[in-house]
C-alpha cells in the first residue's frame, strides 16, 4: 500500500500529472462509483476481480492523498478506523459475546452501529446511500418499509394501473423489484448482467 500511496503523492506533487493534481473528492465521485461497480461485475472471474479491486484500491489511495494534502485525514487513519470498527463489531470473535448464528451476528452489528452513532435514530434516507443504483436503493427501501414481496401478479397489477408517465414507470419498476425479492434475487445485479449480455452482442464499432 505504501508503494501505491507514494505513486499517488508523486502524481499529485510538483512535476506530477496535471490531471491528477486537479482532482478533488467531489470530482472523483463518479470514478469511485464506477470502479466499485466494475469490481462487482468481475465477481466470478478471479483475474478480472484482482485487477478491478486494484482500481478500487486506487480510489482509496487517491482520496487519502488528497485528504493528506488538505490536512483532514490520511490513509493511516482510514485503515485504523476500519480495523477498529471490525474488532468492535465482532465481539463474538474479539470479545466474550456468544452468538448462535449469523442472524444474531447481524442483530449485534446493527445494535453496535447504532450505539456508535450516539444512539440517535437515523431517517430511512440516511440509512440507504443515495449513490446506490436505483433498483438497489428501491430494494433496501422496500425492506425498511416492510413492503411485502410479490410475485408476477404484482407486475401485472402495476402495468394495469400505471399511467404512461415517469411515476407510472417507477411504479412498474418497484413491482419488478418486489418480484425479484420474492425470488431471492437482486434486481440491480440481474439487470446489470442482462445489460452486459446485450452489450456483448453489439458489434464492435469499427469507425474509430
Amino acid at each position: 500500500m505504501n508503494d501505491l500511496l507514494n505513486v499517488m503523492r508523486r502524481l499529485r506533487g510538483p512535476g506530477g500529472c496535471p490531471w491528477d493534481q486537479e482532482q478533488t473528492h467531489e470530482s472523483l465521485r463518479p470514478y469511485l462509483l464506477e470502479e466499485a461497480a466494475e469490481a462487482a461485475d468481475a465477481v466470478g472471474n478471479a483475474a478480472e476481480l484482482a485487477d478491478e479491486l486494484g482500481d478500487v484500491l486506487l480510489q482509496v489511495a487517491f482520496h487519502s492523498v488528497i485528504a493528506e494534502q488538505e490536512g483532514t485525514f490520511d490513509y493511516a487513519q482510514v485503515e485504523r478506523n476500519i480495523v477498529e470498527k471490525l474488532v468492535r463489531r465482532h465481539p463474538h470473535v474479539f470479545g466474550d459475546v456468544q452468538v448462535q448464528g449469523s442472524a444474531e451476528v447481524v442483530t449485534n452489528w446493527q445494535a453496535i452501529k447504532a450505539a456508535e452513532k450516539g444512539g440517535k435514530p437515523r431517517t430511512a434516507a440516511q440509512r440507504i446511500p443515495a449513490s446506490l443504483g436505483a433498483l438497489a436503493r428501491e430494494m433496501k427501501a422496500q425492506k425498511l418499509a416492510g413492503q411485502a414481496k410479490t410475485g408476477r401478479e404484482g407486475i401485472v397489477q402495476a402495468l394495469g394501473s400505471a399511467d404512461e408517465s415517469e411515476a407510472g414507470v417507477a411504479e412498474v419498476l418497484s413491482a419488478v423489484v418486489a418480484w425479484a425479492r420474492s425470488l431471492g434475487l437482486d434486481a440491480e445485479v440481474a439487470l446489470r448482467a442482462r445489460t452486459a449480455q446485450m452489450l456483448a452482442s453489439i458489434p464492435t464499432d469499427e469507425s474509430q
